[in-house]
């Protein structure tokens, strides 16, 4: 063999080893980028599962609550009208119905305090037990007080307050997702 074809298989051997290090190299490089890749999609997946969770969380909270103003127009509605046995079984019957209706926005509350975060998890407890005083006045009601009434109505101001507070606090967590 001469000079040449030595120098020509030397050349040869390390161009292909370079080839085979190069391939090696860009190969790593692509599976890491690949592997960075697959996890930068699989967190913007859960976040926005996450963000959707909360979302269908908060209007779940939101249209209980309206569910429960409703009713409160209807228990208002009775408390207007004239002390009777008629009257007193009917809002006995829309009691049962806020209790039952209670019990749906507790589980919507607590939904949003597992979903979080902590600031619209505490105003949806708020909101919760802005449900209080109108249970209560019922029950005042019920048993002869004559202030049940007017308790009744006073209630609504800070349970609305208590909505809109719930509403913005939703609002700035759900833009921070």
């Amino acid at each position: 063999m001469g000079d040449s074809t030595v120098w020509t298989l030397a050349i040869a051997a390390l161009t292909g080893g370079t080839a085979v290090l190069a391939s090696w190299v860009t190969s790593r490089g692509s599976t890491r980028a690949a592997r960075i890749q697959a996890e930068i999609a699989a967190r913007s997946q859960r976040a926005e599962r996450l963000r959707e969770s909360r979302r269908t969380a908060y209007l779940d909270l939101i249209e209980q609550t309206h569910r429960m103003g409703e009713l409160f127009w209807e228990i208002s509605a009775v408390l207007r009208l004239p002390r009777s046995e008629a009257r007193t079984s009917a809002l006995g019957e829309l009691q049962d119905r806020e209790i039952a209706e209670y019990a749906k926005i507790r589980r919507c509350a607590r939904v949003v305090e597992l979903e979080g975060p902590p600031s619209a998890a505490a105003a949806a407890l708020s909101l919760q037990k802005a449900t209080g005083p109108f249970y209560a006045a019922i029950g005042a009601d019920l048993t002869g007080d004559p202030e049940g009434r007017d308790a009744f109505d006073a209630a609504y101001r800070p349970f609305w307050k208590a909505l809109e507070g719930f509403a913005d606090a939703a609002q700035d967590a759900h833009q921070r997702d």
